[in-house]
């Protein structure tokens, strides 16, 4: 080009950083590269950095369960699973309210069930309806909106639709990293970029969405069929460093939909996908169908592992890994093929 199409700059020019992990799969798979390089942490209450398990009424039961009632099924739901947290979808601001939205916090409470409340990121790129909008846009809005949360007795905010990749978006995402924070608040966001080792320099971000999570493929069959190869990728991929919010494990139905995979495909999930938070899928009605001893592993699975192992696994075909969490360690593999398959 001799030159022509290089940019000229007047002064010195920053880039961003680009990270490659090479090596073979288990260096790869058992690599923190991408989180070692993210600057060290900010200032957080250690009392309220609690990662968990959480119930979620929204994948399966989708708009229509944003009601007071179903949240506090849900919230019982959480309380006898021994999990962490409810959270409440979105328009919770028009279909419960405040004032129950707190009557909701406070009874969760007396079941050692925290509340986590989803918001709309608003702004011109986002048109959706959804419910709470044009809360978080401002440093006085945000302000006032924690303080408000804060009165409720929510625990954390899943914030959704953001717009792309550009500099102002993802000063965006900072300065609610950076608030959430100093409020005290834990963070999870959706319809998102990804977090490229947030969770290290902000720790109260406990998950990201950033990819096509379970909720994607409970709308059109087409999207369910091929789900086994996509989670059986997820590991050597998009969960290789940063916390990802998938959603797993449904042992029941999914409306209008047949399930492509099978329970132990399920199972496996819960171990192999890493979220600061597990927000899990399945519904009360589901889990009441599966033995006693799914049910107990999914109680007293750990809420944050120390140490990972790749023991076997081809991306988009099968994966085989082992977590430790003290002195405990879990090993779960998922098989998206069809036959069966040996691992030793």
């Amino acid at each position: 080009t001799n030159g022509h199409l290089l940019a000229d700059v007047n002064g010195s020019l920053t880039t961003p950083w680009r990270v490659l992990a090479i090596g073979p799969l288990k260096t790869v798979m058992e690599s923190t590269l991408g989180t070692d390089l993210a600057a060290p942490a900010v200032a957080f209450d250690k009392a309220k950095l609690k990662p968990g398990h959480a119930s979620w009424s929204w994948a399966i039961l989708k708009d229509d369960a944003t009601v007071f009632d179903v949240q506090k099924r849900f919230v019982d739901y959480a309380a006898d699973m021994g999990w962490n947290y409810t959270l409440v979808d979105a328009d919770w601001d028009r279909k419960i309210g405040d004032a129950k939205m707190k009557e909701l916090a406070d009874y969760a409470r007396t079941k050692n069930v925290g509340i986590l409340a989803w918001y709309n990121s608003s702004g011109a790129w986002n048109d959706t309806e959804y419910s709470p909008k044009s809360a978080l846009l401002t440093k006085a809005a945000r302000a006032k909106e924690f303080a408000r949360m804060k009165a409720v007795g929510v625990k954390g905010l899943k914030v959704d639709f953001f717009g792309g990749d550009g500099a102002s978006m993802l000063a965006y995402y900072v300065d609610l990293l950076k608030e959430s924070a100093q409020a005290g608040f834990l963070m999870n966001f959706h319809g998102a970029t990804l977090p490229r080792g947030w969770s290290r320099t902000y720790p109260n971000l406990m998950t990201v969405e950033a990819v096509k999570g379970f909720e994607f493929a409970t709308f059109d069959q087409k999207d369910q069929d091929p789900v086994a190869r996509h989670i059986a990728m997820l590991p050597f991929t998009r969960n290789l460093f940063d916390p990802m919010d998938f959603t797993p494990v449904v042992f029941g139905d999914i409306p209008n939909i047949k399930r492509a995979t099978r329970n132990g495909f399920e199972l496996g999930q819960a171990v192999l996908l890493l979220s600061g938070i597990q927000h899990y899928a399945e519904t009360p009605d589901g889990m009441a169908t599966v033995p006693a001893y799914v049910k107990g592993l999914l109680r007293e699975l750990p809420r944050h592992w120390d140490e990972v192992r790749f023991l076997d696994g081809e991306p988009g075909k099968f994966a085989v890994i082992a977590r430790r969490a003290g002195k405990q360690w879990f090993v779960a593999g998922i098989n998206a093929d069809e036959q069966p398959r040996e691992v030793s």
